[in-house]
């Protein structure tokens, strides 16, 4: 290599390092090839409320990280103490129509659980009515039903405290549940919501001894039938 060559070299490089004073670091194959790919490109929001919804939660996540907000405490769930407007018979028939279309398992109803429920039911919704019917009880925002807030339809479709035209008094509707008794809260004065109240209690009291008594009766012939096996056994084995 020539010394003229070489003083042209030596001067490009100062030209360059005087454009772009910041030293550069040698690039390695895999970071150019892996610059030259094309970036992902974000995808646009479509629904405003499914943007306000995340980042409500992400607040709430970021507020509880932060000690400005304590995390809810989970409580034991007892729905004949806490719908005692409700017989134990409404209860144990609104758990077997949450079990049946429960279909992951999972102790909730999604989205598409309650489509499959609502098409079931014969009155099919749409995919912003499903949200709708959800949201309107969703009180820990998961975007699905507890069954305490299955329990909150019927329990508002019976205070009168739903749309006629809604997706949540469709269900109330046609699940075949009679919610239309009144109970403490539809008395009109102190008086009749005490009778009411002990009336309430009386029958929750007796459901229970009815139950009760049906277990006991269920034993007994079980015992009976397995006396009787051992009777027969024994015949046959003298």
């Amino acid at each position: 290599m020539s010394s003229e060559e070489l003083a042209r070299k030596l001067q490009r490089r100062l030209d360059a390092e005087q454009h772009d004073p910041k030293p550069r670091s040698p690039v390695s194959p895999v970071e150019k090839e892996a610059s030259e790919e094309p970036q992902p490109v974000k995808p646009a929001t479509v629904n405003g409320d499914a943007t306000s919804e995340l980042t409500e939660k992400l607040n709430r996540r970021l507020n509880i990280q932060d000690g400005t907000s304590k995390p809810q405490k989970m409580k034991v769930f007892n729905p004949y103490t806490e719908f005692k407007e409700f017989s134990r018979k409404q209860i144990k028939d609104m758990e077997k129509m949450f079990k049946r279309f429960d279909s992951g398992k999972d102790g909730f109803i999604d989205l598409m659980e309650l489509k499959l429920m609502m098409e079931k039911l014969g009155a099919p919704q749409t995919h912003l009515g499903l949200k709708n019917m959800i949201k309107e009880v969703d009180e820990d925002y998961d975007g699905k039903l507890s069954y305490r807030e299955f329990l909150l339809i019927f329990r508002r479709a019976a205070a009168g405290e739903l749309q006629e035209e809604s997706g949540l008094m469709a269900l109330a509707r046609l699940s075949e549940i009679d919610v239309s008794t009144e109970g403490v809260l539809g008395a009109r004065d102190f008086f009749e919501a005490k009778v009411q109240a002990l009336s309430v209690r009386s029958k929750f009291e007796a459901e229970i001894r009815e139950e009760q008594d049906d277990r006991k009766k269920m034993e007994l012939e079980r015992q009976q039938r397995r006396a009787a096996f051992k009777e027969l056994q024994s015949t046959f084995c003298s």
